[in-house]
């Protein structure tokens, strides 16, 4: 299959309430509800709302893998939202693109646990403070608690009693998913690998 590019215009749905036997009550979707997207090969390749998915779903730009059990219901037609679905057409993917730094990234990639001594952390600190010419990246930043930020304050580590639990490094290529999610929908774990 030759690549493209899928443009994903936004496409007049409309979009009512929930049907008889969906999960979600109330006439509106659950504020967090997300669709991960596959590329045509089944790399996972995005994190979108209900509404995107539908709209993929019904210009025929995507097929949808496994159902939600919620529905968006329009005047002549009721689709089930899907929790995943893969794109018919292949999307090129800049690879070289690397995973923008972030206060809730850093508390994924360190599992919101300080770096110096363990403990749960509360903020982010740079190991080579930006005061002494230390850059704002995934090499440089860690998750901390407050009593270890505190006390490190503009030191470096060598002038200092601390040392890193583990050195920081760039999250894993598909750490995305769980950056943009705060929890990983079963529906979706058996298309990531085991590592995201």
């Amino acid at each position: 299959m030759r690549p493209s590019r899928v443009t994903w215009s936004p496409t007049s749905i409309g979009v009512g309430h929930f049907g008889p036997g969906s999960r979600a009550l109330g006439g509106s979707l659950p504020p967090m509800a997300r669709v991960l997207v596959l590329n045509a090969t089944y790399e996972p390749l995005a994190i979108v709302t209900p509404r995107r998915a539908v709209v993929l779903v019904l210009d025929r730009k995507a097929e949808a893998l496994d159902g939600s059990g919620l529905w968006f219901h329009a005047e002549r037609t009721a689709v089930e939202v899907p929790s995943v679905v893969r794109l018919r057409s292949m999307v090129v993917v800049d690879r070289s693109r690397e995973l923008t730094i972030s206060r809730r990234g850093v508390f994924v990639r360190d599992a919101a646990t300080c770096q110096y001594c363990g403990d749960r952390a509360e903020t982010i600190d740079h190991v080579i403070p930006r005061s002494r010419g230390g850059r704002h990246c995934w090499e440089n930043v860690v998750a901390a608690c407050r009593p270890c930020n505190v006390s490190k304050a503009d030191r470096l580590l060598s002038e200092t009693r601390f040392s890193l639990v583990r050195l920081p490094v760039v999250p894993r290529r598909l750490s995305w998913v769980s950056v943009a999610v705060t929890h990983v929908p079963d529906q979706w774990r058996p298309w990531l690998p085991a590592a995201a």
